[in-house]
């Protein structure tokens, strides 16, 4: 099969509905020679649904990137579908509801640790799970939100994206020996079920961000940011690590 991924081995995460970017990114993949494999959260039965409606059922394999049994046996795991893997996408957050929505003043530091550990700390922990099964030229991408500013209601999910930054670049400095390229993708909002947060009540922050970026942005669309998930999974950015690529119609260009 021919394509950008021909004979590249992807693991997923955080497919949770047709809507996300990350089963934009496993349908992309497979359309360009990606043998892929999905993880699932809580609702495996759910994930393997969606599976179904990919253009060829991958194998949904058991993850919660909090729990350290899951993580010790991730690789173990995946090693029964596939021999190698030459790519994974972190697409795996969560803030507890205090931590959203104006509470950064008041949310407890349990919730903050929770949205820290979901949303940052995982990252490290999802590569150092799969790096037995990693091969040279290997490529991990991360979903992220600008963190270089405050957005209405983000609030410790801004935060947890700062240093979701931070861990990727220093994943790419011990990894890059190794062949392991560690980049985030910078994506405009989306109507996922992980943007909500984002914008808080403001109806028009889509809309403003359509009029600002320059090339406006469609919201609607997780394909646009999935090609670039794509690219940075292929072998043709080979020299590309630490790097916050942004897919977000050039919004981040722009002043106030």
């Amino acid at each position: 099969m021919s394509g950008l991924l021909a004979g590249r081995t992807l693991v997923v995460t955080g497919v949770i509905s047709e809507s996300s970017i990350a089963f934009s990114v496993a349908r992309l993949a497979q359309e360009q020679g990606a043998r892929v494999v999905l993880t699932a959260y809580g609702r495996p039965t759910l994930v393997a649904r969606l599976a179904r409606r990919l253009p060829q059922e991958p194998p949904v394999v058991d993850l919660d990137v909090t729990d350290p049994t899951q993580l010790d046996t991730l690789a173990e795991r995946l090693a029964e579908h596939v021999d190698g893997v030459d790519g994974v996408l972190h697409s795996v957050a969560h803030a507890p509801e205090s931590c959203l929505g104006g509470g950064f003043l008041d949310a407890p530091w349990p919730d903050v640790s929770a949205a820290l550990h979901t949303s940052t700390y995982s990252l490290k922990a999802l590569v150092a799970a799969c790096r037995p099964l990693l091969r040279p030229g290997a490529s991990v991408v991360g979903l992220d939100f600008d963190a270089s500013r405050t957005w209405p209601a983000y609030d410790w999910m801004g935060v947890a994206k700062a240093g979701l930054e931070a861990t990727s670049r220093y994943l790419a400095r011990h990894l890059g020996p190794e062949g392991i390229r560690i980049n985030l993708v910078a994506a405009g909002p989306l109507r996922t079920l992980a943007a909500r947060g984002i914008g808080g009540d403001d109806s028009g922050f889509e809309e403003q961000w359509s009029r600002t970026a320059p090339l406006g942005w469609d919201a609607s669309d997780a394909g646009q940011v999935a090609r670039t998930c794509v690219a940075l999974l292929s072998d043709w950015l080979p020299a590309t690590t630490g790097e916050i690529v942004h897919a977000d119609g050039g919004h981040h260009t722009i002043g106030a």
